[in-house]
């Protein structure tokens, strides 16, 4: 029998999967397909719609957020600041003076700006950086942060799972830190909401992410939080003590009354 045949269904299926993924590698892909006009006593600006998809699989989350071209311009001139020469043949279309809400001009624009987030994501030291990936998921984690405070946890739940299923597409390219902050607030969303097995899978998510990062204070709360949520659901939390244990006995010694999960959330925007 050969070594093909003799692998099941399922492992078959994840072997081509993983050389399929391997020959055609994962790229990130924009599209701006849609605008809206957003008139106010005081002002009249564009919303662009902003699609961020993975290419090389199947991509079922659609995830958008809505930019304005002044935020596009925004992540230029940090962009410029943090790089500079690297990206002197790569900038967004010229501000213009009239004409702005005209449908052909709006055409013309979402294509150039879709070319334009096309373009960063080609050079290499923005996709990796912090600031990329912020420009798509800052001004939405930080209105959820405001809902949580607020405690209106199930609207900052929905939130949250939007900025989660971004910085999904982005984390091949940045830090494994990039989604803590966001587990740790779905954890807190869940826990609030009473939803203790939910609160208890992202907490366990966020956890080898707070090891990984040597980040104590996260580690020792999530430790916490993963042990009274595993008394809730009559679950073994011995390990969970041990290591929180450990922890605590390593130099320099934690605070006799360290920050609560929630704490550290708000303080991450604060």
């Amino acid at each position: 029998m050969s070594a093909a045949s003799a692998l099941t269904t399922k492992q078959l299926q994840q072997k081509l999967s993983s050389e399929k993924k391997s020959e055609h590698p994962v790229l990130l892909l924009f599209e701006i397909p849609s605008t809206r006009v957003v008139e106010n006593q005081l002002s009249k600006y564009v919303v662009y719609e902003v699609v961020v998809m993975l290419s090389g699989s199947f991509d079922s989350s659609r995830v958008s957020v809505e930019r304005r071209y002044s935020d596009f311009l925004r992540l230029q001139r940090l962009l410029l600041e943090e790089f500079d020469s690297t990206l002197e043949d790569v900038s967004p279309p010229p501000k213009l003076l009239s004409g702005n809400f005209c449908a052909a001009v709006l055409l013309q624009r979402r294509l150039a700006l879709q070319d334009y987030l096309a373009k960063l994501f080609s050079t290499r030291c923005v996709r990796h950086s912090p600031l990329f990936a912020a420009f798509f998921t800052d001004a939405e984690q930080r209105g959820a942060l405001v809902l949580l405070r607020g405690g209106q946890f199930s609207l900052a739940l929905r939130q949250l799972e939007d900025v989660l299923a971004l910085q999904e597409k982005l984390q091949c390219w940045q830090s494994p830190a990039l989604r803590l902050p966001t587990l740790c607030a779905l954890a807190v969303c869940h826990c609030d909401l009473q939803q203790h097995q939910e609160a208890l899978d992202a907490a366990q998510r966020a956890l080898p992410v707070a090891r990984r990062c040597g980040l104590r204070s996260h580690r020792a709360a999530l430790l916490r939080l993963l042990m009274d949520l595993s008394y809730r659901l009559g679950l073994p939390g011995a390990r969970l003590q041990d290591e929180l244990q450990g922890l605590q006995d390593q130099p320099p010694t934690l605070k006799y009354d360290p920050p609560t999960l929630k704490e550290l959330v708000i303080q991450q925007f604060t």
